[in-house]
């Protein structure tokens, strides 16, 4: 054989390994449509309302700490009071590392939630949070003292927010917002699909209405 065979033969090995190579990385990196509708709602996922026909379903992954998010808040308080259980409406933790007490509201509510006490939480974590947020100490005693006012078992409050469990069960959420190209909070998806528009009372209500009347 000789030598530029040799080394045209090199070369085809070379490039045919390194094509296998791209091809197993693509098809590992693949996110099929039904992967991608599990990744937006989980069966553990937090539902402040259920519709019974299952048409039309809002995802908000958010984080208490997010000026962005408090200022949706009305709105989405709003659409939920006007809509009730005609739509479901699921919650999803995104906490952001720059927000100091972004991971302790995030667990307070998941220990909340351990206690059937999820929506009462949040609420009371974004009605309080131009009082506890953007602070650089740790707001957690704060957070305990709501648990309190919720009526919560506080050793078990404390048990959970500290808990493995809690900070992987947060942890869960926001790896599925990332796989779903959740970059900022809130990120909405309706019926699985990310929504695009304003964020506020009028650009959701007419993609929840044009769901509803599909």
């Amino acid at each position: 054989m000789s030598t530029n065979l040799k080394v045209t033969l090199g070369v085809l090995a070379v490039a045919l390994a390194v094509l296998a190579g791209v091809v197993l990385v693509n098809r590992g990196g693949d996110t099929t449509p039904t992967a991608a509708a599990e990744a937006v709602v989980r069966p553990d996922s937090h539902r402040l309302s259920t519709a019974a026909d299952g048409k039309t379903t809002v995802v908000e992954f958010l984080d208490f700490e997010c000026e962005s998010c408090l200022a949706a808040y009305p709105g989405v308080e709003k659409l939920r009071a006007e809509y009730g259980d005609r739509i479901t409406y699921v919650v999803r933790y995104f906490p952001i590392a720059s927000h100091p007490n972004a991971y302790n509201a995030a667990h307070a509510a998941e220990a909340a939630a351990r206690q059937g006490k999820f929506e009462p939480m949040y609420k009371k974590l974004f009605d309080t949070a131009t009082a506890w947020g953007h602070q650089q100490q740790s707001q957690a005693a704060v957070f305990e003292g709501y648990a309190q006012e919720l009526g919560l078992d506080m050793t078990r409050f404390k048990a959970d927010v500290a808990s493995a469990e809690v900070a992987a069960r947060v942890k869960a959420d926001a790896t599925d917002g990332e796989a779903l190209g959740v970059q900022g909070t809130p990120t909405f998806f309706i019926n699985g699909e990310k929504f695009d528009g304003r964020p506020d009372y009028d650009g959701l209500k007419a993609a929840i209405d044009a769901s509803l009347n599909s």
